[in-house]
């Protein structure tokens, strides 16, 4: 610090994405002259649900797109030239993730050879895991992660967790809003279509995080008081939580049941199951068709809330739809799915997304009747918001390390993590849950016959499924 002008010795660190890693990373053998760090939508582990990976499932079109541009051509970072303008087509045709490295990168993007070659969480991600060397929490630290990041939305959380479990002078805090990637830098106005009462994103940086650096950096102001501080989504307001997840909430069943309906009710004795054919020639696609590259339109970062009527009725997703809530429903904490479930294939994929149905009086814009073609299908009403979604790899359901296949037929219990939130579903909408076994190309495809590697299975080990979903399957909400 003597070698660099004008500092009073006090160095604080921030970032987003890889740069929040770069920050981050600075906390498992802090320098003493470190006195504040912000990581922002840092990683912590690729094979876990951040950047490469959702819970083991390979994230194909991304690691294609991402990993290409950094590797591919070093002096230019150049993006990945598909032959075809719609990528669902490109993906399919290719069949897996080694025919892309065959036909395109030739082993020329050594991290994508990689990650064919470590499909289990295996030591090349394990020791990597710079989060596990995190001790006592000396460093005060804001870590910030968006409820809708389309890249990196566990890492923040997963180093506010550690550094919780040992933090004596509680010195280690968590920020969250409904953001995608890096959106609580910008104004933070929208969810996607969807705007917002206030710029988010502007009173983050105005009303936290520039106190947060002002403090700890300049010794000027007041100490930040709170663990967590979250812009609630439905509520559209900031919350303040002095510990996370908040006292109060109380775990709380929502049932998917035979008949398509969603509520609090356990099923009857006796209750059945449904059932769809999962084909991977035809995968459930993860946004509209037809599909741009990752970097090619703003398409990717706002496809966490897309409307999910584009897959709605679909003959492999399965909807269940709640009656319209009597009065506000506040989830705050961290949410799951169990699935009570079965394959007739050796191997399966199980999606689970929570949805937040707005009522079809919802947007009040008036739809001239000489207006353009299209207008009212752009209003809000009836919108699939989707408040949480996860995949769950079957192959990886006793061990992320050693494979093992399904009994064909066999119900078993599948537990979907579906991460932390802070939202609350309006009286007057209805909560839903879609269930399908394919999120395609975000997700590689599932053959649904057990094979060694996913990303190198042969075509003729792509099979049909029939998929069943039983009584007792259900998600569990952090009611307040």
């Amino acid at each position: 610090m003597k070698h660099v002008p004008n500092n009073n010795g006090r160095v604080g660190m921030w970032g987003v994405s890889y740069p929040g890693f770069a920050a981050a990373v600075a906390l498992a053998n802090p320098h003493p002259a470190l006195k504040a760090v912000s990581p922002q939508a840092a990683w912590i582990d690729y094979w876990q649900s951040d950047d490469l990976h959702r819970n083991g499932a390979l994230r194909l079109s991304y690691a294609t797109d991402w990993v290409s541009s950094l590797q591919l051509d070093k002096t230019q970072n150049k993006d990945f030239v598909y032959p075809v303008p719609d990528t669902y087509d490109f993906f399919l045709k290719e069949g897996n993730a080694a025919a892309i490295d065959r036909d395109y990168f030739k082993g020329r993007v050594p991290m994508y050879s990689a990650l064919l070659d470590h499909p289990n969480h295996d030591a090349f991600y394990t020791d990597q895991n710079w989060q596990m060397a995190l001790g006592r929490t000396t460093v005060p630290t804001l870590n910030v992660a968006g409820f809708w990041d389309q890249e990196d939305p566990w890492g923040s959380w997963q180093i506010y967790f550690r550094q919780a479990k040992n933090d004596p002078d509680h010195l280690a805090q968590i920020v969250a809003g409904p953001w995608n990637h890096g959106g609580w830098q910008g104004k933070g106005d929208r969810l996607g279509p969807i705007p917002l009462p206030v710029e988010s994103g502007i009173e983050f940086q105005d009303q936290i995080q520039a106190p947060f650096f002002r403090y700890w950096l300049h010794q000027q102001g007041e100490r930040p008081d709170f663990r967590a501080k979250m812009f609630q989504s439905g509520s559209w307001t900031w919350k303040t939580y002095k510990a996370w997840p908040p006292a109060g909430a109380k775990a709380t069943a929502l049932y998917l049941h035979a008949d398509g309906s969603l509520s609090f009710t356990a099923p009857a004795k006796g209750e059945g199951c449904r059932d769809y054919v999962s084909d991977p020639a035809n995968p459930v696609p993860f946004r509209q068709r037809p599909m741009t590259g990752t970097y090619q339109s703003p398409d990717w970062r706002t496809w966490e809330s897309d409307d999910q009527r584009f897959v709605d009725h679909r003959p492999d997703v399965l909807s269940y739809v709640s009656a319209p809530l009597d009065h506000d429903l506040t989830v705050t904490g961290s949410l799951a799915a169990t699935l009570l479930a079965s394959t007739s294939g050796t191997d399966s994929d199980f999606v689970v997304k929570l949805i937040d149905v707005l009522p079809y009086d919802y947007d009040t814009r008036t739809v001239p009747a000489a207006g353009k073609v299209g207008d009212y299908a752009r209003t809000l009403n009836g919108y699939q918001l989707p408040v949480a979604m996860e995949v769950r790899r079957g192959r990886f359901l006793a061990s992320d390390t050693v494979p093992q296949a399904l009994v064909p037929g066999k119900v078993v219990a599948w537990d979907v993590p579906l991460r932390d939130h802070d939202h609350v579903f309006k009286a007057g909408h209805r909560i839903m849950v879609q269930v399908q076994s394919s999120w395609f190309p975000m997700i590689d495809r599932n053959p649904q016959s057990f094979v060694p590697n996913i990303a190198r299975a042969p075509a003729s080990a792509y099979v049909k499924a029939t998929q069943r979903v039983c009584a007792g399957s259900r998600v569990t909400l952090p009611v307040m």
